[in-house]
């Protein structure tokens, strides 16, 4: 039965690994279920709404990769594009967020088609075998660096961008000694060591007053104010092309980067460079989208925190079962949930970023024509916050090093067209 819903696989993985997995990568995720309703609350959208919307939306996606695509992937409402919906969308350009819901529907259908026609796939074939792993590498840096400012180890400096933040007090401490934990418990190769390491980092911080529990139980807030509220009256204008464009761009390489990167990590990808089963993922991210819109969240992405779920050892549909049904727990424990201080979960994604990063090795260094687009890819996806912006680069590098130096046959017409459509991503 297991096999037949989730392609559970007794000779790679076992149950308990493949829950511990799913738990782990909720409890990485769990953030979104408070930062999501911070974020578009400010559009006038009801808080209380957003917080029920938001974890039925990644529930409901979750489980769908589960049973469907059959993948160790949590998805959720994507940071980043919350902030374009919210900042930029409705704040910025002074739309309502009605209309900003209409424009993630639209995108959602649109990602569909894609998804359908395998368009999308063929992208991810397109990508450089050796782009693939520093995607794989980038990301890890990435959810390192991420790990390290929700801790505060790492913070803003309006002259160098970046500094060491005070690791003396507060949560920069109690994430440095979760970093001491977790990584011991990872070198004594206990089971699970990641989500204990999650837990007692979080009971560490009651006597530091960093983990503030109260009410524990809670029935969710209803979804009315914010359900159904599509606006069809701008539908056809330009700004709605724009908008709904832009949310398709970033969404479909930041989920490209998410899938390619963690599914390279977790030694998913067959030997012609390839994800099994990669279409139906992208089918389960694009009805996400759809389907988050109607209920009155921005848009649903793969998240990049699935790397804590595979570095646990999750490698089945099972692993995104168990991350769904924390989802669904969480409506009814939201106190509970909501209490887990990001410098608890800070050490799970630095560690899991060491173990990403390892993917560099599979690139060939002394190759330049590789190594060099490799590693602008590397090292914008952390320097430029942004998985896409990661990959366009890396990408226009490799076609622009290889052109140059006569290596022009090594570069397949999907690459050469892939370069195309970043190119006017930047001239239109």
């Amino acid at each position: 039965m297991l096999k037949k819903l989730f392609g559970y696989d007794p000779a790679i993985t076992t149950v308990r690994t493949e829950v511990i997995a799913g738990i782990t990568t909720f409890l990485t995720m769990a953030y979104i279920l408070a930062v999501n309703p911070n974020i578009l609350s400010a559009t006038g959208m009801d808080k209380g709404a957003l917080f029920t919307t938001t974890a039925i939306a990644s529930a409901f996606a979750t489980l769908l990769m589960a049973v469907y695509a059959k993948l160790p992937f949590g998805l959720a409402p994507g940071m980043g594009l919350n902030a374009f919906f919210a900042f930029s969308v409705c704040i910025g350009l002074g739309h309502t967020w009605q209309f900003a819901l209409t424009a993630v529907f639209l995108e959602g259908l649109l990602f569909i088609l894609l998804s359908i026609t395998k368009l999308r796939s063929k992208i991810v074939d397109a990508l450089p075998h050796s782009l693939k792993n520093a995607i794989a590498a980038g990301i890890g840096l990435f959810i390192a660096f991420l790990g390290l400012q929700n801790a505060g180890i790492i913070v803003n400096n309006d002259a160098t961008l970046v500094s060491l933040g005070d690791v003396t007090k507060g949560s920069a401490l109690l994430g440095l000694i979760g970093l001491a934990i977790t990584s011991v418990l990872l070198i004594r190769k206990v089971r699970g060591a990641l989500l204990i390491g999650i837990v007692v980092t979080t009971l560490i911080g009651i006597p530091m007053e960093i983990t503030h529990l109260t009410n524990v139980f809670s029935f969710p807030p209803s979804i009315e104010p914010i359900a159904f509220q599509l606006q069809w009256s701008e539908v056809f204008t330009k700004e709605m092309a724009v908008i709904v464009f832009t949310f398709l761009f970033v969404d479909m390489f930041d989920t490209i980067g998410t899938l390619v990167g963690v599914s390279t990590k977790a030694g998913m990808i067959d030997e012609k460079g390839r994800i099994p089963g990669l279409n139906k993922a992208f089918l389960v991210d694009a009805f996400g989208t759809t389907f988050g819109a109607l209920l009155g969240t921005s848009t649903i992405t793969t998240f990049v925190e699935s790397a804590s779920g595979v570095g646990e050892g999750g490698r089945t549909g099972l692993t995104s079962f168990s991350t769904a049904v924390c989802f669904l727990i969480a409506l009814f424990f939201a106190p509970f949930f909501l209490s887990i201080p990001a410098a608890a979960t800070a050490p799970v994604l630095i560690l899991v970023g060491l173990m990403m990063i390892s993917c560099i090795v599979k690139v060939e260094l002394t190759d330049y024509s590789e190594a060099i687009p490799a590693f602008v890819c590397l090292i914008f996806i952390p320097l430029a916050y942004s998985i896409s912006d990661g990959i366009v680069w890396g990408l226009l590098t490799y076609v622009v090093v290889n052109l140059t130096c006569g290596n022009y046959k090594k570069i397949e017409i999907g690459t050469y067209v892939l370069a195309v459509i970043f190119l006017l991503k930047y001239l239109i």
